[in-house]
């Protein structure tokens, strides 16, 4: 794949007509008047049938695992699965298209629609029973419920796992769940929540096994604190979460069991890899969109007599935000023929997508703020926004000093 097909620019399209319409014109409320952003990505969904094309697909996938289940029971050979949809059944080039087009206004947005349809229903459909998919993930895909993926916290950000104080204990056929968590997106609204802790066994932490919980909104002694004020990305909603003695029932264990076959860290590896594939696609909208300015306010953007875009320096920025947009933008294309093949991405490659697209975001904005100049500074022609907005995605899912490591120590495995 080297270029969108016609059905995929047809999309694209109206995708952008759709942001045009709906999500322009209250972009000011979005990303200074703390307005959530989930019912115009309802209406998204809805518009682009897009809540139907989750919810079909998840059914796919489901009658396939239950088939599976019957067949192994059965002792019979298990039934292939179609090669040609992504984890949620839908071709993955149709949900990176409303990623890159909604980041090139309000990538906030995106954060918001990602952690909850994305890695908190991956999550569960990773690692959870039939059951549990059943009862929680449907409604994740569709925004019908906020979800939420909580696993940082104060004192554990990069060693999410080795500094994690978040516990659970175990008290007759349920579990007693106490801690907090911090920067978790949607925190504040999310109707289901999945929590990553530690089994308290009374043996010390760093041996202690890595569980996950799905709660709900209005369990007792679960509180979501209001929105926390931060540099960018506005328009999702960022929170704490504090449990105190919070009971789960067995059912809300992901996967039903203590002993995962692959554990619980590595399931919440499996999260951060597809978290920081769709970095990528963020962070081509953020450099397509500031490329685009770019352009626009050099060719009619006059100094010293002339559009500034006449300039050497001026078409040196311009053509770094070019083979920025180009490399990001094969990056994708490569995520999604590895996806359609029914190959997913390692954590070092994933990590290597994320490094670079973050890298080539921030730079790429920075740029179009300084081709601006005083303009560029000013809320009014919005790369300023941009500008902030990208450099966040150096820092979640992982900061680039960790994107580093993971790749270097998969190079030096060989």
């Amino acid at each position: 794949m080297f270029e969108w097909s016609d059905e995929q620019v047809m999309m694209r399209d109206a995708m952008r007509q759709f942001i045009e319409k709906e999500i322009v014109p209250i972009h000011d409320e979005l990303e200074h008047g703390d307005t959530p952003p989930y019912e115009v990505l309802r209406k998204l969904f809805s518009t682009f049938g897009m809540d139907m094309m989750a919810r079909e697909g998840f059914r796919k996938r489901i009658e396939h695992e239950k088939a599976v289940a019957d067949a192994v029971q059965r002792g019979e050979e298990p039934p292939e699965r179609e090669k040609d949809v992504d984890a949620i059944g839908i071709d993955p080039s149709f949900s990176m298209i409303p990623i890159i087009e909604l980041c090139r206004y309000s990538p906030g947005m995106v954060t918001a629609m990602g952690v909850s349809m994305g890695l908190t229903a991956a999550a569960i459909n990773s690692r959870g029973t039939i059951a549990q998919k059943e009862r929680w993930v449907p409604d994740l895909l569709t925004l019908d419920k906020v979800g939420s993926w909580a696993i940082t916290e104060p004192n554990s950000g990069s060693d999410a796992f080795g500094s994690m104080k978040s516990t659970a204990r175990r008290d007759g056929d349920e579990y007693v769940l106490n801690g907090s968590k911090t920067f978790i997106t949607n925190g504040p609204y999310a109707d289901t929540i999945v929590f990553i802790c530690k089994l308290d066994e009374g043996n010390p932490p760093d041996e202690r096994k890595v569980l996950s919980f799905v709660l709900d909104r209005g369990m007792p002694g679960l509180d979501q604190t209001k929105p926390l004020r931060k540099m960018g990305m506005h328009s999702s909603p960022t929170g704490e979460l504090f449990l105190s003695d919070v009971r789960a029932g067995r059912d809300r264990l992901v996967g039903e069991t203590e002993d995962l076959p692959s554990g619980g860290r590595e399931g919440a590896k499996d999260t951060f890899s597809m978290e920081r594939s769709g970095v990528a696609a963020m962070s081509l909208g953020i450099i397509s969109q500031c490329l685009d300015v770019s352009i626009d306010y050099a060719k009619n953007r006059v100094q010293f007599g002339q559009p500034i875009g006449e300039f050497q320096l001026i078409q040196d920025k311009l053509a770094r935000m070019e083979v920025h947009r180009l490399n990001v933008q094969n990056l994708v294309f490569r995520y999604i023929e590895m996806t359609k093949a029914g190959r997913g991405l390692s954590l070092a490659e994933a990590s290597a997508m994320k490094l670079y697209s973050a890298r080539a975001a921030v730079e790429v904005a920075l740029e179009a703020v300084q081709l601006f100049g005083g303009n560029g500074y000013m809320a009014e022609f919005k790369v300023e926004q941009l500008a902030r907005d990208a450099k966040v995605l150096q820092i979640y899912a992982g900061t680039d000093e960790i994107q580093i490591t993971h790749i270097a120590k998969d190079l030096l495995r060989r």
